[in-house]
């Protein structure tokens, strides 16, 4: 059920990330931790708040290491912002900044805060490697070993292969499938063709390299400056000006071969990345003299069967929203939509314009409505920016923001999907600059 927000105005004053890097590049080096605290940092400066004017920090984060659980925290203290302001961490798959940022409309809009940070963080370029559950068992045995023959006693019954190291399941745990494998299935099921979803992924690199040259992501990069060189990185590396209908035709089928549709290239990657948003209770922005951007108006959290529904989350999430605040598609002037793959946005837009979807599964007479790709990620998106987990949802929610004063709209819609057969979908209205 989307919120309808009772009490202050949530608004947003600014907001910054890091450029987005490939994983296994640029931050190859880094922890999450070390991107949270760059970004944090990086917005307490452009925007000179004194930190400890700070009431809350919220970050998502998904692949998350056991030494810093709480990333929030130890980013926050780290970017100098004081021990006294409470921090916590919120992971929810793809959304989970996402959900940072509507943690803190809800305790803006309750009175619980009047000025905080909303953002995440995520590496995937070193994610926590474990050892196979009868070695872990061992070791954890091992405390209570006294002697050479107590130790020689635990080895008893370890094979050498459970001595390999066991990476992190990008499968669903639920169903035991990979993301790609159901954006596959969702293509067959709306009938979304190969070429179709290479036209699409050309669109999101040649729309988001236009809006790298041209400056309009300048507004929301902040440069970072990773050791041991403290060379400054200041653009997303993850989009591909080079790429070509021919070169995208070219790939082979990345999860169900041979058949299937999704590729490497109709793909969102994996991404290192950090992003942060300053919201404030709007009469506090204003008391305090910040001029507010945008309202964060009404959102809502949705969830469907993850075997045959796991990226239609927006679908749902999208006419729910439209109709907590009696407005329709054409009253949209812009639309951020995440792009986990190519196949999976498309589906979506047939969906949503689809009567017979409306009917069976929305409840409704009639479609939604059509979607006008002229005011769809218009910069790109996550398929050519790039999808650092636990940093996407903040990355969308100030691109629509930026695009929403461009472009001289007053309502923006910011909509995404997530593992585990979840959606988000939120709206935002401008504020006079």
């Amino acid at each position: 059920m989307a919120a309808s927000l009772p009490g202050r105005t949530a608004v947003f004053v600014d907001g910054c990330r890091l450029p987005f890097q490939r994983a296994g590049t640029g931050y190859a080096d880094l922890r999450a931790y070390d991107m949270g605290r760059m970004v944090l940092r990086s917005l307490l400066t452009r925007t000179d708040l004194a930190a400890d004017r700070l009431d809350r920090v919220v970050m998502g984060s998904v692949v998350q290491d056991v030494n810093t659980s709480n990333v929030a925290r130890e980013a926050a203290l780290a970017a100098g912002i004081p021990n006294t302001v409470p921090a916590f961490t919120v992971t929810m798959a793809c959304i989970s900044s996402n959900q940072a940022v509507t943690s803190g409309v809800d305790l803006l809009r309750t009175g619980q805060a009047d000025i905080m940070v909303a953002g995440g963080t995520e590496t995937l370029s070193d994610p926590p490697v474990r050892l196979q559950r009868p070695v872990r068992k061992r070791l954890f045995q091992a405390r209570k070993a006294k002697n050479a023959s107590d130790y020689l006693e635990l080895l008893d019954g370890i094979s050498p292969g459970d001595l390999i190291p066991e990476s992190p399941d990008i499968a669903e745990f639920s169903t035991g499938e990979v993301m790609g494998e159901s954006a596959d299935r969702l293509a067959a099921m709306f009938g979304i063709s190969r070429e179709a979803q290479d036209e699409y992924a050309l669109r999101s690199h040649e729309r988001a390299a236009t809006a790298r040259d041209d400056g309009r992501l300048d507004e929301e990069l902040t440069a970072a400056t990773p050791p041991p060189d403290f060379a400054p990185i200041t653009d997303d590396n993850v989009i591909r000006a080079d790429t070509s209908m021919e070169k995208l035709r070219a790939l082979p089928p990345a999860f169900v071969k041979p058949f299937g549709t999704i590729t490497a290239g109709s793909s969102s990657a994996l991404t290192d990345g950090a992003s942060a948003t300053l919201l404030m209770a709007e009469e506090v922005a204003e008391a305090e003299g910040f001029a507010p951007r945008a309202a964060l108006r009404h959102y809502t959290y949705v969830a469907q069967d993850p075997e045959t529904e796991l990226l239609l989350g927006p679908a749902y999430a999208i006419p729910e929203v439209l109709d907590t605040a009696g407005l329709t598609l054409e009253d949209i002037d812009v639309i951020e939509l995440h792009e986990a793959f190519a196949g999976q946005v498309l589906a979506v837009l047939e969906a949503l314009r689809s009567d017979t979807f409306a009917t069976e599964h929305l409840n409704r007479d009639a479609a939604v409505g059509e979607v006008d790709r002229d005011r769809l990620n218009t910069r790109g998106g996550s398929l050519s920016l790039g999808h650092p987990f636990g940093a996407t949802g903040a990355r969308l929610v100030m691109s629509a923001v930026n695009r929403l004063h461009d472009e001289d709209g007053r309502w923006a819609l910011v909509s995404a999907c997530a593992a585990g057969g979840q959606g988000h979908a939120m709206l935002i209205e401008r504020r006079a600059e």
